[in-house]
């Protein structure tokens, strides 16, 4: 597939910042390739709004290079960008009404009016918005607002969209519809969506590629069933709530590794991604834990703790473990674990294709 957008070494301080904003370890790179949702990812401070508005030039880096379609914009304000971008706020103009709204970027491109008009009606039937052109602003409910921000933006045809967590003011129910009419807007249109997020559910629902930020740089770019089946540190691992991540004394044979700690020894396959060293770190599943009050000697990849709180979700109870040294576990139990109470001692195993190891240096 075709690049629509290219990103390379890109750099930003603010000033008075004790550290970067963007850009350690020489800085961000990656490619998105036309049609492609691809989110950006992290905890609040770890540089992907200002990624994202590196890309929609609105803030100049200090160094790097910004490319959509091949062409080199670094440069270039918002407005000569083939971008556009749909903030959480929506930015409406309140003063006009919905076709107006809609058709703003058309009118200052220059678009002739009947063309203008065209384009706007298209693009509100795109949206679930049709025959609403004459709607006051202050009508719509938060999910119209949130489409018609949308229509707004996609009605001059960006190559790039820009998605400023857009979903953040919506209420579950909505949010969850809302990332199902992105997905097929993205795959009717054949735009590019670069969406910034803080809520790993949103991200591995709605994208194709996932790059996961980390103060200043990515940690990891890859698809959302990777990231869970192989995240390569620790930071990523607990980020997208893979499991729990524990240290110990690590022992490597060939492909084997046997992670020991003093209750309880963790055994798999070391990640085909990692060269040499021992510095890794296990990653303890939240699912696919076996359960039981087995009383025999403990074996490997087993640990044995106390339940604290057992918590029901509806179709499953998330069992909150820890064991006598304090290590604290969350599980996934189906609903046959209904008759397990508080206080309880349980022994949780799993099979050592279930355990993974990541990278222990950019722990948290």
């Amino acid at each position: 597939m075709p690049v629509a957008l290219k990103c390379t070494a890109l750099a930003k301080r603010y000033p008075g910042q004790r550290g970067p904003a963007l850009g350690e370890d020489g800085g961000v790179s990656f490619e998105v390739e036309k049609g492609e949702l691809f989110a950006l990812l992290g905890p609040s401070g770890c540089g992907k709004t200002t990624t994202l508005r590196i890309i929609g030039g609105f803030v100049m880096p200090d160094v790097g290079e910004v490319l959509i379609d091949g062409k080199d914009v670094t440069q270039l304000p918002p407005h000569r960008r083939p971008t556009n971008t749909v903030f959480q706020s929506y930015a409406l103009f309140p003063h006009m009404r919905l076709g107006p709204n809609t058709g703003f970027g058309l009118k200052m491109a220059g678009v002739a009016p009947v063309e203008r008009d065209r384009k706007v009606s298209e693009t509100l039937r795109m949206v679930g918005l049709g025959g609403m052109e004459k709607s006051r602003v202050s009508e719509l409910s938060g999910g119209q607002q949130q489409r018609a921000a949308l229509a707004r933006a996609l009605a001059t045809g960006p190559s790039v969209l820009l998605l400023d967590e857009p979903l953040g003011a919506l209420d579950l129910k909505l949010r969850r519809q809302m990332q199902d009419e992105l997905v097929q807007l993205k795959q009717n249109t054949g735009t590019t969506f670069i969406h910034v997020t803080h809520d790993q559910e949103e991200a591995c629902a709605m994208a194709d590629r996932i790059a996961i930020m980390d103060r200043g740089r990515i940690a990891q770019i890859d698809t959302p069933e990777e990231l869970y089946r192989s995240p390569r540190t620790a930071f990523v691992a607990r980020f997208i709530n893979a499991g729990t991540v524990v240290g110990g004394t690590v022992r490597r044979s060939g492909k084997h590794v046997r992670l020991e700690t003093p209750e309880f020894v963790l055994e798999g396959a070391a990640p085909g991604w990692q060269t040499g060293g021992e510095n890794l770190a296990a990653v303890i599943p939240r699912m696919r834990a076996a359960i039981s009050s087995d009383e025999s000697p403990m074996a490997a990849n087993q640990i044995q703790g106390t339940i604290e709180r057992r918590v029901f979700t509806g179709s499953h109870y998330e069992l909150h473990v820890r064991t006598k040294q304090g290590v604290a576990l969350q599980v996934v139990a189906g609903l046959a674990f209904a008759s397990v109470h508080d206080g309880e001692t349980v022994r949780l195993s799993w099979q050592p294709e279930d355990i993974q190891f990541v990278e222990d240096g950019d722990s948290a």
